[in-house]
């Protein structure tokens, strides 16, 4: 039988869950599909919140050809013989062919070329789905020529609407005598992906001996029937985010066993490592930063080294920079310190700069003061003097504070020596 995600995928905005930000009333998608005129662009989000289902729905509500293609297994030969299909369809209908392509994140850089000039001429409409950062995995060019929105998993409400619309309107589920007694543990499972909370139902009211006998759903029922059919991790799915959590919280805990032991359970399940070893750099700024810089360098080392041999032998710098992070000293204060910095930004604007810090390349610019009074610090012992640099307004803002660490300390101490009108 048809599995009950796809028996209850919507066909119609009316019937589409979630995503009201993009889809809602006056919502920029919605602009979009009512004013018949798409733009090429890319879904960027975790599995099971719609993207592939949004995608199938403007195609239908415009009357434009649909054509899809997996990343996974489709080749340039096949994009361009697409291609092709869809210029021979424009003539015949209003809109531009639109071509769906699922994890285009896992296309080549040879196989994103090829989609461009199709692109750009408007012979078709492209529309990509990703899991994964399109800044990371999507050429610059093709980047250019897209909007990218961003989808959100599911909310707590919209899982139990979505709930709801299968027991009652689901041609199987709402012949059968079910009752919901508890919904935190399929709410728990479900991570706001509507598609595992479907499959979750499927299995939790899989047919039994007695069909008259009701089926009482709890969290003990959800739990105990998932646990008879365990998930497998999934590089796609709600495991890959699970494991990655737990992989770089591990590292910020300082403990480099379980942070191996998450590692080891990547490689298994297929992980891609450019996505492992992003998340060492990542982890190496947010997480380590000041207290111990080469942590940094490391990172990036891993990254570079995972390119250059890829598997097996990419396991060892994976494992050498994993391991080092989890053992070097923890410092978030330029992470905390960039984000007081951003907030203070939006809270004030665009705080003009002091006069003296600006350049003076015209006659009229130095006759208005700019440059006039700035003092070259190299002129000076220790390669300091005192000046202001913050704007006017901001005199006496304060963004970082040093933490807790050996290599913090120091840099404190040394400014709080240099400026004395100023304590870090």
């Amino acid at each position: 039988m048809t599995p009950l995600a796809e028996r209850l995928r919507p066909t119609t905005l009316e019937n589409y869950i979630g995503q009201t930000h993009l889809v809602g009333q006056g919502a920029v998608l919605r602009r979009m599909i009512d004013s018949g005129r798409i733009a090429s662009f890319i879904l960027w989000g975790p599995p099971g919140v719609g993207k592939t289902t949004l995608a199938k729905i403007i195609a239908t509500r415009i009357e434009a050809p649909f054509y899809t293609l997996s990343a996974v297994s489709a080749g340039v030969k096949d994009v361009r013989d697409v291609i092709e299909k869809a210029k021979s369809n424009r003539f015949f209908n209003q809109h531009s062919p639109i071509l769906f392509i699922d994890e285009i994140h896992r296309f080549s850089k040879s196989q994103q070329d090829s989609l461009l000039a199709a692109v750009e001429t408007g012979d078709i409409t492209l529309v990509g789905a990703t899991t994964e950062n399109p800044s990371f995995e999507v050429i610059r060019p093709l980047l250019s020529r897209c909007q990218v929105y961003v989808l959100q998993s599911l909310s707590k409400e919209e899982l139990l609407q979505l709930l709801q619309r299968a027991l009652t309107e689901d041609i199987v589920l709402k012949e059968l005598p079910i009752e919901v007694r508890e919904t935190e543990a399929l709410l728990r499972y479900s991570g706001g992906d509507a598609r595992k909370l479907l499959n979750i139902l499927d299995i939790v009211t899989a047919p039994q001996d007695d069909a008259a006998t009701p089926i009482v759903i709890d969290n003990a029922l959800v739990t105990e029937r998932l646990q008879q059919n365990p998930l497998a991790y999934d590089k796609d799915g709600e495991m890959h985010y699970d494991i990655i959590s737990a992989f770089i919280k591990s590292i910020r805990g300082s403990d480099p066993d379980a942070a191996l032991y998450w590692l080891a359970r990547m490689i298994e399940g297929g992980e891609d490592p450019k996505f492992i070893a992003r998340r060492l750099v990542i982890s190496a700024s947010e997480d380590i930063g000041l207290a111990n810089p080469n942590a940094l360098l490391i990172a990036n080392a891993a990254f570079d080294a995972v390119a250059k041999i890829g598997w097996p032998e990419g396991r060892i710098p994976l494992a050498e920079a994993t391991v080092y992070l989890a053992n070097s000293p923890k410092s978030n204060s330029a992470y905390l310190g960039i984000d007081a910095a951003l907030a203070r930004v939006r809270e004030t604007g665009n705080c003009p700069v002091p006069l003296h810090l600006r350049n003076a390349p015209t006659k009229l610019m130095k006759e208005l003061g700019y440059h006039d009074g700035y003092v070259y610090p190299h002129d000076f012992p220790e390669h300091f003097h005192e000046q202001r640099y913050l704007p006017d307004e901001l005199h006496d803002a304060k963004f970082w504070n040093p933490a807790d660490n050996a290599q913090e300390e120091k840099q404190r101490e040394r400014l709080n020596r240099l400026w004395k009108n100023r304590l870090w």
